[in-house]
């Protein structure tokens, strides 16, 4: 292996997966890894689940320990972010002026939260949750605040309001859309999720916006779209991201709509030399309803299945990625496993009772297996990603009973 060297834009989950397994297949250049943010590359997941409740430490968040970067002759760049791309000249320029010549570079700049530009947004106490800075600074809040809206219903602001929940504080979740999770969970889905936040304590909106946050120097108050006045002493907004591409982008790399990176399953971007990988990107997908249709997801599998495949591509295998996509969330005292992508599905069939909170939601396109999502069944859901990944004809009757073995649906390996 020559030693050129790689430059990987963006110290997220994709660019330490992309770097380690990098060096596992015996890339053995220089590489050089920028991050926007002081902190050792750390996992996200946990920020609104278990550093907001309590549960888990600032110390046991991180990617890999600090010596894994030196024993891997990883150099780390970090508070500096990339803000300028020559791909003629194969040079990134970096906010402090600097530039970083590469052989091969990675774009793993990941995504950025969302802004809401209201009247009062400036206000104190008006906080998003992207960072471990931001958990920390709401950490920091809870001490003082007992009433918290968080605008937003989907996974971050749900785990946001369970973890306050668990902490005594009053929650009202403000969503626009008429249902809770409406681009991940069919309208039977939401319906049991919302019951579930409302039986927890968590004030639920549906179908509101919000027209300004009100106070003087600190929010004292969400103003609804209806006039409605939703008393807080802390905001927390959870309303989606943006990917960090603009510097990419303004070089000629093209994105979708979003602004998400385009690349193929092996990382590559039109433009030699660059490759690109976690929530920053678009990649075909296998298991939409359109194959081959490319899609942003933001999931620590797809982050780290998108940087391996990219590795490969870079010291010249072929391995594509094609996995299954999953995640998982944790919200109360629920444990939600989600498996492949759920999109035109025509028929939902339940197996298991929600009102026992240990189910699993399949939903069927063309009679075959797409998605799954379960509740509290960690090992039904094992079971449902090779369903999945398998594309598994079965009736919608047998798959609802219980007593049927759906191992057997399986070809012997």
């Amino acid at each position: 292996m020559s030693a050129r060297t790689l430059v990987i834009a963006g110290a997220s989950c994709a660019g330490v997966q992309l770097a380690a397994s990098a060096r596992e297949m015996g890339f053995d250049g220089p590489i050089v890894m920028v991050g926007d943010e002081p902190h050792l590359p750390y996992q996200r997941p946990p920020l609104s689940k278990g550093v907001l409740n309590g549960r888990t430490a600032v110390d046991q968040i991180g990617l890999r320990g600090p010596a894994f970067y030196d024993e891997q002759r990883i150099e780390l760049l970090l508070g500096r972010r990339a803000v300028a791309l020559d791909v003629a000249a194969r040079r990134v320029t970096l906010d402090d002026g600097s530039a970083l010549a590469y052989d091969h570079l990675a774009i793993t700049t990941g995504a950025r939260a969302r802004v809401l530009a209201l009247p009062g947004a400036a206000l104190d106490g008006v906080l998003s949750l992207r960072s471990l800075d931001d958990a920390l600074r709401i950490a920091g809040e809870l001490g003082r605040v007992r009433r918290v809206c968080v605008i937003g219903g989907g996974f971050i602001g749900l785990e946001t309001a369970s973890a306050l929940t668990a902490r005594g504080i009053h929650v009202t979740v403000v969503e626009t859309q008429t249902r809770l999770l409406p681009r991940s969970f069919t309208p039977r889905l939401s319906k049991y999720i919302a019951d579930v936040h409302w039986h927890r304590g968590v004030n639920v909106l549906c179908g509101r916006g919000v027209r300004a946050f009100l106070g003087t120097s600190r929010v004292e108050a969400v103003e609804l779209d209806d006039g409605h006045r939703v008393e807080c002493d802390l905001v927390v907004t959870g309303i989606g991201v943006i990917p960090n591409t603009e510097w990419a982008r303004a070089a000629g790399l093209p994105g979708d709509r979003d602004g998400a990176l385009l690349v193929d399953t092996r990382g590559h971007t039109p433009v030699p030399g660059v490759l690109a990988a976690g929530d920053c990107v678009a990649m075909p997908s296998p298991f939409t309803a359109r194959p081959g249709r490319p899609v942003r997801l933001e999931s620590i599998q797809a982050a780290n299945d998108g940087a391996r495949a990219a590795a490969a591509t870079l010291v010249g295998r072929d391995a594509p990625c094609v996995a299954v996509p999953w995640f998982w969330s944790e919200q109360h005292d629920l444990k939600l496993q989600m498996t492949g992508l759920g999109e035109a599905s025509d028929t939902l069939v339940l197996r298991g009772r929600p009102d026992d909170h240990r189910f699993t939601a399949f939903h069927l396109r063309d009679g075959r297996v797409a998605a799954a999502h379960s509740v509290n069944r960690p090992a039904e859901h094992l079971l449902s990603r090779k369903l999945v990944a398998a594309g598994v004809a079965i009736d919608a009757e047998r798959l609802a009973d219980e007593s049927f073995d759906l191992k057997s649906t399986l070809a012997p390996v």
